[in-house]
């Protein structure tokens, strides 16, 4: 009798996991590395899915209804995720992961680029380059860029003058990408942590000590990632990536990423940004392109071939892979996209 007690109450145990919706699978691994035991996760947008152009359907809806905690990105980065809160009719706990992090914006990241530009011979020509390489977000921002606090009201214009099934996928002068910071990812942990303990405050020691944990493992993989970088010289660490997700790596790790495409893949690069685009990889003289897992790759295989720029292989950008490829966990996924990029650029 006390042996069948016991399995009944292992049974009742197992049954009362929190069931926790993540946006994508990256957050979806994180919120999972503090959870662990105790919550059972559902990504929405699955590996190799791109959230920028997700269509969710009615099992989808269904999903957040029984759920104890949604768990999202914020930056608008899932401009679809407010539609489906509503058409759940949840009225649960929800987590923004990127909630109190140094968010950058994408005139930030134009900048940035163009500081570095500004230690190169034809400095001037090639400023103006990389202007007309953006000239059609810069059609956009320009106002909005007086004022970096004008974020919001930003998007909001954006979106007056977008078709409505393209709205919910720009961002606006915000760069979502958030998690290609490794500082930022800590407090995505907390953020996750604080979540969890809301929700089920009996288990509030262990979601802080996986939260803990957890930050000690992404401290060692900071520390391994800039050692790394160290080994190519700063002025070999320029890449071309399909779409702009890489600006907090950039920042954080002093590396250069230019992309014909803006921070989403719902936008759509002009010939006159990738001629221009073309035309600076030739004066940078970059040496390596990367194909990215979640997008069309087609213009960064004619971008190679012209350029005569190597393909360097494949990053993971918005996505984990499946886990019998090289990313299946955000640790995996950052040393994957590391090593990847040293490799290449080598000299």
């Amino acid at each position: 009798m006390i042996i069948l007690g016991l399995t009944t109450s292992t049974a009742v145990m197992a049954e009362q996991k929190l069931n926790v919706i993540s946006s994508f699978s990256i957050l979806g691994d994180l919120v999972s590395q503090v959870g662990q035991e105790h919550i059972t996760v559902t990504n929405l947008v699955k590996v190799d899915g791109d959230a920028h152009v997700f269509n969710p359907t009615p099992q989808d809806a269904k999903a957040i209804a029984n759920a104890q905690l949604v768990v999202t990105n914020g930056l608008q980065f899932e401009g679809w995720m407010p539609r489906l809160i509503e058409a759940a009719n949840y009225q649960g706990v929800q987590v923004i992961a990127t909630n109190g992090i140094d968010v950058l914006s994408t005139k930030e990241e134009h900048e940035h680029h163009d500081d570095e530009h500004e230690h190169h011979d034809d400095e001037h020509a090639h400023h103006d380059d990389k202007h007309a390489h953006h000239d059609d977000e810069h059609e956009h921002y320009d106002d909005e860029h007086e004022h970096h606090d004008d974020e919001h009201a930003h998007h909001d214009d954006e979106h007056a003058h977008h078709d409505d099934e393209h709205a919910h996928h720009d961002h606006g002068d915000i760069d979502p990408h958030a998690w290609h910071s490794i500082k930022n990812v800590k407090a995505y942990i907390h953020n996750i942590a604080k979540g969890l303990i809301q929700v089920d405050p009996a288990n509030t020691d262990d979601y802080q000590k996986n939260a803990k944990d957890y930050i000690q493992k992404l401290d060692k993989l900071e520390l391994k990632i800039n050692a790394q970088l160290a080994t190519v010289p700063k002025t070999q660490r320029k890449v071309i990536t399909p779409h702009d997700a890489f600006g907090y790596f950039a920042r954080d790790f002093n590396v250069t990423f230019l992309a014909p495409q803006g921070t989403s893949t719902g936008s759509e690069a002009s010939a006159a940004d990738v001629a221009k685009l073309i035309k600076q990889i030739r004066h940078d003289k970059v040496n390596a392109v990367f194909m990215e897992n979640i997008a069309d790759n087609r213009l960064i295989e004619q971008i190679s071939r012209e350029t005569g720029a190597k393909m360097g292989g494949k990053l993971y950008s918005d996505a984990l892979s499946s886990p019998d490829q090289p990313a299946a966990t955000y640790l995996k996924m950052m040393q994957y996209n590391v090593d990847t990029i040293v490799n290449a650029l080598q000299p």
